[in-house]
């Protein structure tokens, strides 16, 4: 387990302008369903996980929003699918690591889900070791799952269960 203090809360409109410069790095353009350019694009995304599922700004210090931990796709199997990403300045503390504990202890206890599934590009070996020390184990490659720019990309699967 991580020891990174962070805190898990609900995003908020005032935290539009830290979704904005959050999405202008050149790896995390790719993780909005849309371009994030404009203040009124990061309050849509805010906004766009309202009934999609349950997404958390992770928080340090006071209150300074360095990142976004989610699970949706929650199904009737009590299975749901998690992502994560942290801005660019506050990687390599375990910061992913810590909000994914926390994000999987509180769909276990509080959402009662039994499954957690996520996927990372097989050339993204950081997203591989946030999984693995979050407690999530491997579980197969889906070959070309994912396409940027013409190219396909195979996806490891990794799943925890309220269980482990």
């Amino acid at each position: 387990m991580s020891s990174v203090n962070i805190r898990l809360r609900e995003w908020r409109e005032s935290d539009a302008l830290t979704v904005l410069q959050a999405f202008q790095a050149p790896d995390l353009r790719r993780q909005a369903p849309w371009p994030i350019v404009t203040l009124k694009d990061a309050l849509g995304w805010i906004a766009s996980w309202e009934g999609a599922g349950h997404a958390f700004a992770v928080t340090v210090g006071g209150d300074q929003v360095i990142g976004n931990v989610a699970v949706t796709r929650i199904d009737a199997h009590d299975t749901g699918w998690v992502s994560y990403w942290v801005v660019p300045e506050a990687r390599g503390r375990g910061v992913a690591v810590a909000a994914t504990e926390k994000l999987a202890r509180w769909a276990f206890d509080e959402r009662g889900l039994y499954r957690l599934e996520l996927g990372h590009r097989m050339n993204n070996p950081a997203s591989c070791r946030v999984a693995t020390k979050a407690g999530f184990r491997p579980e197969d490659i889906e070959r070309g799952r994912l396409r940027y720019d013409g190219v396909r990309h195979d996806v490891e699967r990794h799943a925890r269960l309220a269980t482990d």
